[in-house]
């Protein structure tokens, strides 16, 4: 099943994206890099080749189909890749919620793109995945990615202190949540 989302006021649409998609994704992994950097974990060198890529959608792919996580592309209408919204973490049984993470290409940022993904990976995720809530942990000082939430109805819950390991240390994060009848 190949899963595609639209939203054509803003120009956007996401899909998900398979083993085929690993060159668009690499190229635009090694374009970003250094920008995204402060935001990212450290990865090994082999994560920036193209078998690296291969590797991450074989994995992300095989999650798909155990219904852990699912890896969306961000594209504009003429099918160029200009990000990645991802949702993971997938808790079933009493839970019934997941992780989302995202980031877009730096030459397409503060356009809307991302807030307009978030909402339909958000559409996805209560309506075909039937989740009941959805969260976030960003970093305190990334507000680009806290508008992004803030402008999806999101709702701050705290932080997290020492959360993630990004660009080689343990960084705080801002946690944020919604649930499904704020949505739908």
């Amino acid at each position: 099943m190949h899963l595609t989302l639209f939203n054509t006021p803003v120009g956007i649409y996401i899909s998900q994206l398979y083993i085929e998609d690993a060159e668009q994704l690499l190229a635009m992994r090694l374009r970003n890099r250094m920008a995204h950097q402060r935001y990212e974990p450290i990865h090994d060198e082999d994560f920036y080749t193209l078998e690296g890529q291969r590797q991450l959608l074989d994995r992300r792919t095989l999650e798909a189909q155990q219904d852990k996580a699912y890896m969306f592309g961000i594209y504009l209408l003429d099918g160029s890749l200009i990000g990645q919204i991802t949702i993971s973490n997938i808790v079933r049984g009493v839970g019934q919620f997941a992780d989302i993470g995202y980031f877009m290409d730096q030459d397409v940022q503060s356009k809307g793109y991302m807030t307009a993904a978030v909402g339909l990976i958000l559409q996805f995720a209560f309506r075909s995945l039937a989740l009941h809530r959805v969260q976030a942990a960003i970093l305190v000082e990334n507000a680009a990615s806290r508008r992004v939430l803030e402008k999806n109805h999101f709702q701050p819950e705290g932080t997290a202190r020492g959360f993630i390991k990004i660009n080689g240390e343990w960084q705080d994060h801002q946690t944020y949540a919604i649930l499904v009848n704020e949505v739908l």
